[in-house]
């Protein structure tokens, strides 16, 4: 296990963002047998450096991830079994896409599942082909943001901290590939009727309105838009970037797709300036056949470049 640099690669406090670590071995038993005896020095290591990326590891398809994946010992976050409204395909119970978009969509920086009560504590992303052009995945240190945010928007981080977020969108009737939000509701409740969506949306305090054509509003219940992480830091955990630049498909319009926990809109001059501090704390993946990441969704955002050509990023998302 050796550090590598990347061209362009964050440090902050001594700590380089993402951590990088190029581990060659040979074949996929020896890469198993590694992981499970690093499993927990990555693991706090992904704490405090907000990203680990492996280079070197001999993997080419989903089974070869899943069982690194397995080989860590996490306990599983299935996509099933989330709240996710991005539209995937399972490989193996505990691999698939990490989405479908169309190449042309941005996909804003985010924490995995923020915008929903139940979300993962981790996730692994798995590069199986790079594509042509483009296709990075861009990721931000969330607890530098919340510093940043407090010391030059000092009003709008304490009206976050103290008012929560809720956010709202639309689940179509049937699966739209076209959109990075264009899971179905019957999908992501895990429901086959609107009485069964109900009564789950009830039991996770959402508000609903059904729509003419069968599609399903749906706004969460007041969401935190912070996280102590526990050892002195906080960071600026949500979808709120994603949710007001990137929530736009035939039946999203992101004005409407976020607002405080009071029901009160968001100023839009202090998310532009959210987003802007993200992107000075944004490193780009630059993915290399084989390669895997482990992200902590607590301390780091990530999103999705647009590109050309065939783009493979496989994910695994890993329970709290």
């Amino acid at each position: 296990m050796n550090l590598f640099t990347m061209q362009g690669q964050h440090e902050y406090g001594g700590k380089p963002f993402p951590l990088a670590l190029e581990v060659p071995l040979a074949t996929l038993g020896e890469a198993c047998e590694w992981v499970g005896k690093h499993a927990a020095q990555l693991d706090a290591q992904a704490a405090a450096h907000g990203a680990v990326l492996l280079r070197g590891l001999p993997l080419a398809k989903p089974e070869d991830f899943d069982a690194v994946v397995c080989a860590f010992g996490f306990p599983v976050f299935s996509y099933d079994e989330s709240l996710s409204n991005a539209y995937r395909i399972n490989y193996t119970p505990r691999v698939f896409s990490a989405n479908e978009a169309p190449p042309d969509v941005t996909i804003f920086l985010h924490h995995e599942m923020a915008q929903t009560p139940i979300y993962p504590g981790k996730l692994f992303f798995f590069c199986q082909a790079t594509a042509d052009e483009g296709g990075a995945t861009p990721i931000c240190r969330s607890d530098l943001l919340w510093e940043r945010l407090r010391e030059q928007w000092p009003g709008f981080a304490e009206a976050c901290l103290a008012k929560g977020l809720k956010y709202s969108n639309v689940m179509p009737a049937e699966a739209d590939e076209s959109s990075g939000m264009g899971r179905s509701w019957q999908s992501t409740f895990s429901v086959d009727s609107r009485e069964a969506a109900e009564a789950r949306l009830a039991k996770l305090g959402y508000s609903w309105e059904w729509q003419a054509n069968g599609d399903l509003r749906a706004t969460t219940p007041v969401l935190p838009a912070v996280r102590a992480l526990g050892d002195g830091r906080a960071s600026f955990f949500n979808q709120l970037i994603a949710a007001f630049n990137g929530w736009k498909d035939t039946r999203n319009d992101p004005a409407k797709a976020i607002m405080f926990g009071d029901g009160t809109p968001l100023d839009p001059s202090a998310v532009a300036a959210a987003s802007a501090l993200a992107d000075e704390l944004t490193f780009d993946i630059p993915w290399q056949a084989g390669d895997l990441a482990l992200i902590d969704n607590y301390a780091a955002m990530h999103g999705r470049r647009t590109f050309s050509g065939t783009r493979k990023i496989l994910a695994s998302l890993v329970a709290a």
